[in-house]
């Protein structure tokens, strides 16, 4: 989608990211322009050869087995996050403004990070529940901020934003149904709650703000067995040419080429 945008003379003026939203969007606003494209894609591909959250069976059944809040430890990405950014950069560091949300436990909100350490930011904002424990910061806990504001145009349009190109992973694109199984009614469950929030947004949206929904080229039922293989990055590449392909079409539709 990044590279669609970048052939079109697309720039941001400023990125608003949830879980690995934030971190694509972080990486943007540390390196503008096509430099971020090449960087992402160089990322994606060394996190699909290294095998993030590769941990034996024989530690995920010890997490379970001991009640542990997650099935992995935070550790493997806070690795990742700082090999990108470094351990001490701050989000005010960042060459394009930059904020990302979170879903605070105590609060029962979203929280959006502006300032302060970047990592830890990430981290909270992509700390999806069961898969990874909470994060806390200054004495508060939080888990994704995809809980609470998954594709987050609100907060655009609330900074400002007259135009918003929202960049998701294709779930909004498949229509839903009824669950046939007992663990679909749980996905459906969420994909109701998370799709609600974006639909009411576009239902609010100003006269005066164009929105453009860039398409995945994948688009992921809410019952789709992928989502339960996290650790299966067999497809990045397949994934990134997908959503160019489509994506670059988008545009070339919309005028915006």
């Amino acid at each position: 989608m990044l590279r669609a945008l970048d052939e079109a003379g697309i720039r941001p003026d400023f990125i608003v990211g949830t879980s690995v939203g934030a971190f694509n969007g972080s990486v943007v606003a540390a390196h503008a322009g096509s430099a971020a494209i090449q960087r992402l894609t160089e990322l994606w591909t060394e996190i699909a050869s290294a095998r993030l959250f590769a941990s034996g069976i024989g530690q995920r059944v010890k997490n379970l087995a001991f009640m542990r809040p997650a099935i992995h430890s935070t550790d493997q990405l806070r690795e990742a996050l700082e090999a990108v950014h470094g351990p001490d950069t701050k989000i005010e560091d960042l060459q394009i403004p930059f904020q990302c949300v979170a879903s605070s436990i105590e609060g029962a909100a979203e929280h959006w990070f502006t300032q302060g350490p970047l990592v830890d930011a990430l981290l909270a904002s992509s700390a999806i529940p069961v898969l990874l424990a909470p994060v806390e910061i200054d004495g508060e806990h939080f888990y994704d901020g995809g809980i609470v504001n998954s594709i987050p145009i609100d907060r655009a349009i609330d900074l400002g934003a007259t135009t918003v190109f929202a960049l998701q992973v294709g779930r909004v694109e498949s229509p839903l149904r009824p669950p046939r199984r007992l663990h679909e009614a749980a996905l459906l469950s969420f994909e109701i709650a998370r799709r609600h929030r974006f639909r009411s947004g576009i239902k609010r949206l100003p006269d005066n703000v164009e929105l453009h929904v860039l398409p995945s080229g994948n688009p992921l039922e809410f019952d789709d067995r992928r989502q339960l293989k996290w650790r299966d990055t067999t497809a990045t590449s397949g994934l990134i040419d997908a959503a160019y392909q489509a994506s670059s079409a988008y545009l070339d539709e919309a005028g915006r080429r």
